[in-house]
């Protein structure tokens, strides 16, 4: 069994007030434009097209909700922090995305997208720091691994980690590839605990082709 396979589009919004009534618990994936945040979506629902993937960063302006067969929804957030949208409309995303990530009360956690070439950028941390605040877990996918050679990556993932490590258990790290499929188990089980659902049917973590673990 997969957790994100079988996701079905239910409602696209690009304002606050739109949002639909809580219905089920919510998993959102944010992440900077062009930081892979479609792609990962793409895969881990062994999808191609779920999740719109752009060859110009900043095209995602609305936040799109999924159901998943297990009741919950997956809410794609847009992408934010490409610097040729116009201003206004990046105010309306950054409105959009505070409003969201501090308001909405069925919001279980966040998994944050970041390109392990360039993790924690300003607005990265600016996103976390909006959400710490909630109580609620937040799971940072280390993506373009493949793109890193094997040390690279794990010094990546060691240093995120570190830079992290003062906000404890809330925040869990990995590394992550869509192109080759990747570090899918971990964000699975990851996700499965804060639904507080059975992992024995999901996917088991493979060892050796582990990229990184999910905790710290």
């Amino acid at each position: 069994m997969s957790l994100f396979r079988n996701a079905k589009f239910e409602i696209s919004i690009a304002k606050a007030g739109d949002l639909p009534i809580p219905d089920g618990p919510e998993i959102a994936f944010a992440g900077r434009s062009n930081a892979g945040k479609s792609s990962a979506i793409n895969t881990l629902a062994d999808h191609t097209r779920l999740a719109y993937v752009s060859k110009t960063p900043g095209r995602t302006q609305l936040i799109n909700f999924f159901r998943l067969d297990c009741g919950a929804v997956l809410v794609d957030l847009p992408g934010y922090g490409y610097a040729k949208v116009p201003e206004a409309i990046r105010r309306q995303w950054v409105g959009l995305l505070e409003n969201y990530l501090r308001r909405r009360e069925n919001l279980v956690g966040l998994v944050l997208i970041m390109d392990s070439r360039h993790p924690l950028t300003p607005l990265d941390r600016q996103m976390i720091d909006w959400f710490v605040p909630s109580g609620r877990p937040i799971h940072v996918l280390l993506t373009k691994a493949d793109k890193l050679s094997r040390n690279e990556a794990a010094a990546t993932l060691a240093a995120v980690r570190r830079e992290l490590a003062g906000l404890g258990a809330q925040v869990t790290v990995q590394l992550f590839s869509s192109l080759k499929k990747v570090g899918m188990e971990e964000v699975e089980h990851t996700v499965a605990g804060w639904l507080n659902l059975a992992t024995d049917d999901l996917p088991e973590v493979p060892t050796g082709a582990r990229l990184g673990a999910a905790g710290k």
